[in-house]
């Protein structure tokens, strides 16, 4: 993942919900340009937070099955405030409903008591490779095996889950 937007997971509960962390640092990147005077995190950085908190929810949930899972729908996203270096992004994702082919969850992430982003997301689960592809198997396969190290990753970082 090019920009983890995520620290170290909280709490995890299949099929119920996350909760997961990122601290701000003032020498992020992409900050010098947003903005020079007024470093915030941009707001496409903070719904990617939540959809990485979905997608880790949904994977821990299904035990990894669908290889590529997807950012497919924003609903109701709402941008309430900044997040500036030294801060920490507080991340919540609950999960709504689901069927074979997406996970509906409900999302917000949080600057101490107050809201940041918060917004319904839709994930899409697929994989790669099928009976007409399986060439692409291989690919779902890595995309598993890459995905399960870098969740026990933000897991070891917080030990108690």
């Amino acid at each position: 993942m090019r920009y983890r937007q995520l620290d170290k997971i909280i709490e995890l509960i299949p099929g119920q919900r996350i909760v997961a962390t990122r601290e701000l640092h003032k020498d992020e990147d992409y900050l010098r340009d947003h903005f020079p005077l007024f470093p915030v995190m941009p707001g496409v950085m903070m719904l990617e937070a939540l959809f990485q908190a979905s997608m880790w929810l949904v994977h821990a949930t299904d035990n990894f099955e669908n290889a590529m899972l997807t950012l497919d729908e924003v609903r109701n996203v709402k941008f309430a405030d900044f997040m500036q270096p030294g801060q920490v992004l507080t991340v919540t994702v609950e999960w709504d409903k689901s069927d074979d082919k997406s996970v509906k969850v409900k999302a917000q992430g949080m600057r101490g008591d107050v809201v940041a982003v918060s917004g319904r997301l839709v994930i899409g689960k697929k994989n790669l490779g099928d009976a007409t592809n399986p060439q692409l198997m291989a690919a779902d396969e890595f995309a598993r095996s890459t995905m399960r190290q870098e969740i026990e990753q933000l897991i070891a970082k917080h030990a108690s889950i």
